[in-house]
């Protein structure tokens, strides 16, 4: 951020004169009396530079910092190159606010066109906005874009990320439209209980590639089902695992929306994240939130506006069919930046990496007595398996090793744990793993 530079009381001063104002006082004289306050504000005392450095240490000690994470359900541990945050660190990327007066925003307005363009690409789809807060929200407002007066029945799997399937009914709610959740059949998506489901009635299909699970679904037979009810199909996506696998719009989806946070955000305790969008040309009209597109002025120049804003709040409130109003924009330009420094075979490689080091986690797992997958189906970088003991109690003696282990599932998958691995789990972190959950389970 800037630097914060004081100004001095003859500053203030000359300031006041300027006005026509003698005195602080004078300048707030506008206020009544009895709103004023007429004591100092009870916040404690300033502190030097080197007595706040080591209270904020002392607090940042509190926190819990695991050496090795083995845990996903849609944050995940990447590796971020150093030059991202040198970038998006700079001045003009951290205090640039909504790029209204495009004269006078050239560089932020194409730096979410870039942005745009990219998850275009990564996803295999024609249009892109300019993000939305977070891949549970991404959903959400995808749903709501498939909404049509004889189709109000949004059909979701329930190998879904219930975080998802909760933020898409909140959403939903006042608005008329129905929400089926159909059952999960073997951790993945039973096909057959979306057929029965889907009719009609049904504005959208949403499915999640890889699924919570871990799983990866059969989205083409997803796709033969949308395209006989006449449903759009949504699909919410890791942007990591479309280093390898198919992207969603050669799935044939409408709309495909994810969680952006693996592209450059580190875990931070839970965000700030990014949601992004993406759909084809016939729905992009409908995209909520900010939109950048490319132009010419009137010398020629290649030149960057914000388009599509009637429908929304801006100008036409009453009519607007979305509540976002921000862009992530700093978000969005650290997705942008890590994907430019990744570019196409560092993404690959990491999705391998991934891919593979998860696959050997789980044969090392499933060498130990009590603990075998639970789901047989491929997998991307998540899986689940039994446990012999309380997964708990595992959990926390991993805990005391600096080690964030997997995440303990509920309901009827309950003593099972969900494992996740990245580029960032080494060979001799999941051999450390399994020596660990030997001992405990002994």
């Amino acid at each position: 951020m800037g630097s914060y530079v004081p100004n001095t009381k003859k500053e203030q001063q000359e300031m006041l004169a300027s006005m026509g104002y003698s005195s602080i006082e004078e300048l707030f004289s506008a206020i009544p009396e009895e709103v004023r306050m007429k004591k100092p504000l009870d916040i404690p005392d300033g502190l030097s530079e080197m007595e706040v450095r080591n209270k904020l240490t002392r607090i940042a000690e509190k926190n819990k910092v695991f050496r090795s994470i083995f845990r996903g359900c849609g944050a995940y541990n990447h590796y971020i190159p150093s030059l991202v945050k040198q970038i998006t660190s700079k001045e003009e990327f951290v205090t640039a606010y909504t790029p209204y007066q495009a004269e006078i925003s050239q560089g932020t307005l194409q730096a979410i066109f870039e942005f745009q363009t990219m998850i275009c690409e990564l996803t295999g789809m024609d249009a892109a906005n300019a993000s939305v807060y977070d891949g549970a929200t991404a959903a959400a407002e995808a749903v709501i874009m498939c909404r049509e007066k004889k189709r109000n029945k949004a059909v979701i799997s329930g190998a879904v990320n219930k975080e998802i399937i909760e933020t898409v009914k909140t959403y939903l709610h006042g608005t008329g439209m129905e929400v089926i959740v159909v059952p999960e059949l073997d951790g993945r998506t039973d096909i057959l209980a979306l057929e029965d489901a889907s009719g009609e009635e049904t504005s959208c299909i949403l499915l999640q590639q890889p699924n919570y699970y871990g799983q990866l679904e059969d989205l083409d037979s997803v796709k033969k089902i949308a395209d006989k009810s006449g449903a759009k199909f949504i699909i919410s996506c890791n942007p990591v695992s479309l280093g390898i696998l198919k992207t969603p719009g050669e799935y044939g989806a409408d709309i495909a929306v994810g969680e952006g946070q693996p592209l450059g955000l580190p875990l931070s305790f839970g965000g700030p994240y990014l949601g992004f969008m993406a759909a084809t040309d016939n729905m992009k009209r409908k995209l909520p939130g900010r939109i950048v597109g490319e132009t010419k002025d009137v010398q020629g120049r290649r030149a960057f506006v914000l388009t599509l804003q009637a429908r929304e709040q801006h100008i036409r409130r009453e009519k607007a069919s979305s509540n976002i109003c921000s862009n992530q924009a700093l978000c969005a330009l650290t997705a942008s930046v890590y994907l430019s420094t990744m570019g196409r075979k560092g993404l690959e490689q990491a999705a391998v990496l991934s891919m593979s080091k998860a696959h050997y986690l789980a044969e090392r797992l499933c060498e130990l007595e009590g603990f075998e997958m639970f789901y047989t189906g491929d997998y991307f970088n998540e899986f689940v398996t039994t446990c012999k003991g309380d997964p708990y109690r595992l959990m926390n003696k991993l805990e005391q090793h600096g080690i964030l282990g997997g995440y303990p599932l509920s309901g009827k998958n309950a003593g099972n744990i969900l494992w996740c691995a990245t580029e960032m789990n080494s060979k001799e972190d999941m051999d450390e793993l399994i020596q660990i959950v030997r001992e405990v389970e002994e």
